[in-house]
């Protein structure tokens, strides 16, 4: 797998990914998505450690981030991606389904690149995650 193209799905729900996934899919962005279940795991993946200690180095292109995972928050998650020299260039999308501003407000101040809350409605989910996935791997410029 091409780890510098790869989208980085850190969610603990199954059933989330999942359609996360196929709604990527659909976007034209989905052929490449790493899914690790808490935020554990997700800075393992992220720091070639543990599990992903023998795993091509390289960022993932896109970071989806849910916000209440178990081991560790995606709040601290983020905030350790955004304070690693290494990591702080990757763009990192918290998609929660927590509407509350409080969240949104630590998201950003912690330097959350977007926030999106997951409609409820599957249409409009699948259709957001599409747009969205297309946004930050087609249309946005990374850096290399």
């Amino acid at each position: 797998m091409n780890e510098r193209g790869c989208v980085l799905l850190a969610d603990d729900s199954a059933t989330d990914a999942e359609l996360t996934t196929r709604a990527l899919g659909l976007g034209g962005v989905g052929g490449n998505v790493v899914w690790v279940q808490d935020g554990a795991a997700a800075l393992d993946y992220l720091l070639c450690q543990g599990s992903y200690a023998q795993r091509q180095p390289g960022n993932p292109r896109l970071m989806l981030l849910d916000l209440h995972m178990p081991k560790i928050d995606g709040l601290d998650v983020l905030a350790r991606i955004k304070s690693d020299p290494q990591l702080r260039s990757i763009p990192v999308v918290i998609m929660s389904s927590s509407d509350e501003e409080s969240d949104m407000v630590r998201s950003y101040a912690k330097q959350a690149n977007s926030y999106i809350v997951k409609p409820v409605d599957f249409k409009r989910f699948t259709d957001q995650v599409a747009l969205l996935g297309q946004y930050w791997m087609k249309v946005n410029r990374a850096l290399s």
